[in-house]
């Protein structure tokens, strides 16, 4: 009777293993998507579900049909803020030369995209999403199922071309004011910049779906963009949260190596902090969606746009980005990475050596450009092409994040829940002269680092989403400022003190002192007088306008410090005056105040977790413990702890949640698909990039009899008792391979 009993639960775990997700569910999903400006070739032959090619120049419907060859969905994405777009410029499209809608510097100089001379950042004029609307057609007309309309940028350092002084006119009805000119200039010359690019991109949106719909079709528009956290950190002002309103249907949030490494301060230290960066850089785009429920997919990029740092820093880095996006339980679309082609055919350095320069000048460098001071390849580099170990690594990775789709979603180690600082697109108004808010965006990582670092999983949260019916519900703790940033309408206000009454926690940290809270909007506008927003915020709690130190409004708490965020960041103390401050709010409304130097997060049987630096101290690291394969080894070793170090990064199969089920693939360095059991064998299919290696570990509940790949027997094939998993390596082909895993007694 006991062995029917095992028979049948056996038969039915194989039955649970056939019925899960395969490759065509996932690509129905989306989940994983790349950009790529190249056809399709052996060398990028990568496990995603979305071919996004890049452009909409002549050469688009072959790039289109070399990736639909390969079974791929296809979306397309071009540039919105600049490309090849010299037909519009010297007046080939309509017939008038269009460089007065260059971005201008006050110098007169045009603000150009990489360097390349003639490829200038636009400032859009009332002709520029129509010339656009031309190329879509392209796209649309050789069947994209989706257009990305990327990175609609107007710089803080532009505004004095011919096309926004004449766009300002119309749009304020008074002449143009030069906008290093006051506060106010700059923050109206900010406001007009968002509303352009709005302006385009819903012209081109709605021309999408009015060409789908004479066409039957449902073609969908995304937009991918950096976090409103860099943009405002490197002076770029971009239309975030509005575009869900005028028609995207989504985001791809590009955080990478590249806007992560950007340096801030922390307890009066200027460094790189990377992982941390990103986390609430992802952090940051997820909450624009939340309110609407479209999509955001996360980019992560194994190299990144800067040539010139090494192998081991790329890698590095990766994996900081990588783990920080997998720590947002919510979100499992990923574009797994741009331009591939550079990834795995580019040659970068070797190695680091010391930089020449000191660390004082490396700190002159421009925002987003990711210097430390620290290690930097010199010009005369060696240049190798990708390590094979990380070349396997990547495709591990690829596959599991196609997997992330997952119904048990929880923290294992994290400090305390609920936590928030509240953000407002209005942080890109204040970033150029006269009076440019903090150049290290300190207003923000004042009050978010200091939780972080701690292990508080603390979101940004987004000023203009908060007015949405129970946004603020998942929040015990909000920060706030008004230092660098300015509410956008009085609304929220109503929102946020209901929230405080219904028992939630602000701590606001401001001093009054910004200058931008003269500038004329509609606090200081009749009927409404008040000196600053944060005077009407406090009004409608119930408080005097200057009110310090904690007060009970309803169930909930009100804590202000008199004291600037950004300063804050400078002191060494500093972060620990915000500590105290958010356990005192925290308790006021009993929320339990839990601090960790590490954050673990399972997802179904993957674990993500990061050891974090400058965090608790005197603190031994958190350790993992289990039996675990390890997917940023490019090996795939079986691990039964692992010590969360500072600094450290781990993506990890819990074999111990996946106990109990058939045999099947629990880690590849190659996409798999067909995978089926039949009570004897485990078979499926594996291909993968040219050129590369292998490496597949199978859950099994004892050794295999035979091993076959492509009909031959499998040399390299270990099994580990003490998992009961067997190691396969192989090299990796284009074509699928079929793999048969026949077990002993089967």
């Amino acid at each position: 009777m006991k062995t029917t009993l095992v028979c049948l639960a056996f038969l039915l775990a194989a039955a649970v293993l056939a019925a899960a997700p395969q490759a065509e569910e996932r690509m129905r999903d989306e989940r994983l998507c790349f950009q790529v400006a190249v056809p399709w070739s052996p060398r990028i032959n990568l496990g995603a579900d979305v071919a996004i090619p890049y452009g909409i120049d002549a050469g688009l419907p072959e790039r289109i049909a070399s990736w639909r060859r390969r079974g791929y969905t296809i979306h397309v994405m071009t540039g919105v803020a600049w490309g090849n777009y010299q037909d519009y410029l010297e007046g080939r499209f309509d017939g008038r030369k269009h460089w007065d809608e260059a971005q201008t510097d006050s110098q007169g100089n045009p603000i150009l995209h990489g360097g390349w001379k003639e490829i200038p950042y636009m400032s859009p004029g009332p002709d520029y999403g129509r010339y656009l609307c031309v190329g879509i057609q392209r796209a649309l007309d050789a069947g994209a199922d989706a257009i990305h309309l990327e990175e609609p940028e107007f710089w803080a350092a532009g505004g004095w071309e011919g096309n926004f002084k004449r766009e300002w006119q119309a749009f304020y009805h008074e002449a143009w004011q030069a906008p290093d000119s006051s506060p106010d200039a700059q923050y109206r010359a900010s406001k007009l910049k968002y509303y352009l690019y709005r302006r385009a991109l819903s012209e081109i949106f709605d021309f999408v779906r009015e060409y789908g719909r004479a066409h039957n079709r449902v073609i969908r528009c995304y937009v991918p963009s950096h976090s409103l956290i860099n943009y405002a950190h490197w002076g770029i002002v971009s239309p975030e949260s509005s575009l869900i309103q005028v028609g995207a249907d989504g985001y791809i949030a590009q955080v990478w190596t590249g806007t992560a490494r950007t340096p801030n301060f922390y307890e009066s230290r200027r460094q790189e902090r990377t992982f941390e960066t990103a986390f609430l850089e992802y952090g940051a785009m997820q909450n624009l969606v939340r309110a609407s429920g479209r999509r955001v997919w996360y980019l992560n990029d194994p190299v990144e746009d800067d040539p010139n740092h090494d192998w081991n820093d790329y890698r590095f880095n990766w994996e900081s980005t990588l783990t920080a996006s997998l720590l947002q339980p919510e979100v499992w679309h990923y574009e797994i990475m741009p331009w591939p082609d550079r990834v795995f055919d580019g040659r970068y350095p070797a190695r680091s050596v010391p930089e020449t320069r000191s660390v004082a000048e490396a700190e002159k460098a421009p925002a987003g450009t990711g210097l430390n001071g620290v290690l930097r390849p010199r010009g005369d580099a060696e240049l190798v092409p990708i390590p094979p170990a990380y070349a396997t690594e990547l495709q591990t990775v690829v596959r599991a994040l196609g997997e992330m789709k997952q119904s048990d979603v929880r923290w294992r180690i994290a400090g305390t829940r609920g936590a928030g600082v509240l953000v407002s697109d209005t942080m890109m108004f204040q970033r150029a002269a006269p009076h440019p808010s903090d150049l290290n965006l300190g207003s923000f990582y004042g009050l978010a680092l200091p939780l972080l670092k701690r292990g508080v999983p603390v979101e940004p949260v987004q000023i203009e989403s908060a007015t949405a019916p129970g946004f603020l519900a998942r929040y015990r703790l909000l920060l706030l400022t008004y230092e660098g940033q300015k509410p956008p309408e009085s609304r929220f206000h109503e929102a946020l003190a209901g929230w405080v009454r219904a028992g939630g926690a602000l701590l606001v940290v401001d001093d009054d002192q910004d200058p931008y809270h003269a500038v004329r909007e509609w606090w200081n506008t009749a009927p409404l007088a008040y000196r600053t927003p944060r005077q009407h915020l406090f009004e409608q709690l119930g408080l005097a306008r200057d009110a310090e130190g904690p007060h009970r409004v309803g169930q909930g708490i009100v804590v202000r410090a008199a004291l600037s965020s950004a300063a804050l960041t400078y002191q060494a103390t500093g972060a620990d005056i915000v500590r105290t401050l958010a356990r005192q709010a925290a308790a006021a409304v009993r929320l339990e105040w839990r601090e960790s130097n590490a954050l673990a997060l399972q997802r179904g049987p993957y674990v993500v977790a990061a050891g974090l630096d400058e965090s608790v101290p005197e603190v031994q690291p958190a350790v993992l413990s289990g039996r675990f394969v390890d997917l940023f080894d490019a090996e795939l070793p079986v691990r039964d702890h692992v010590d969360l170090a500072p600094g450290k990064r781990v993506l990890l199969f819990d074999l111990d949640a996946a106990r109990g089920t058939p045999p099947h693939v629990v880690a590849a360095a190659c996409r798999i698909r067909s995978e089926r059991f039949d009570g004897a064998a485990l078979t499926f299919t594996a291909e993968g990039i040219a050129e590369t290696r292998g490496v597949v570990r199978v859950a099994v509940p004892r050794p295999p009899a035979k091993v076959l790949v492509a009909g031959k027997p499998v040399e390299d094939a270990e099994y580990d008792a003490a998992s009961a998993t067997v190691r396969l390596v192989f090299p990796n082909t284009v074509e699928p391979m079929p793999v048969e895993i026949t077990l002993v007694g089967g």
